[in-house]
């Protein structure tokens, strides 16, 4: 998986960023991600994540993770009407799926907060986000689909060696 890390605050240590890539590349391979997808994950401060937290969920606030996941318009792609489309093959054709936006100034807040280390939450912020661009989702909370996503994401952790 091509995995393309911008850091905006310019203040973020690059043992992190190497985290967020190696993650990343380890929970693709969890939940058996095809090796051509790519993405972005972008660190940010509190005041940008407010912006995109305004901008895309209309929440007034900032957060921790805002998770873009992009999903290519079958209605741009022009086939013959009578041909099948393969299974998969819209994923062939476009590998992008999505983009992450981490608070940095979150990041060391939560860390903080619930009393573990940096590196476990910049990659408990890394997975969450990654599953959400990946179709997972905790609504409605204490649903089925909450209780499935938060075992996946530290099942993947854990395996990984961020463990609380």
């Amino acid at each position: 998986m091509y995995i393309e890390i911008t850091d905006e605050t310019g203040k973020l240590d690059s043992s992190i960023i190497e985290q967020t890539e190696k993650v990343l590349a380890f929970a693709a391979d969890y939940i058996h991600l095809s090796q051509s997808k790519e993405m972005a994950v972008i660190f940010v401060d509190n005041v940008r994540s407010h912006e995109l937290n305004l901008q895309y969920r209309d929440t007034d606030r900032p957060t921790d993770v805002i998770s873009l996941e992009y999903k290519p318009d079958e209605d741009e792609i022009f086939f013959d009407e009578d041909m099948e489309i393969p299974e998969g093959l819209m994923d062939e054709m476009d590998p992008f799926i999505g983009e992450l936006f981490i608070s940095t100034d979150k990041a060391e807040e939560q860390a903080t907060d619930f009393g573990h280390s940096i590196e476990r939450e910049y990659g408990w912020l890394t997975v969450h986000g990654f599953l959400h661009i990946n179709g997972y989702d905790h609504y409605p909370v204490g649903g089925p689909e909450e209780a499935e996503m938060f075992r996946l994401q530290e099942e993947i952790l854990t395996a990984y060696g961020l463990t609380r």
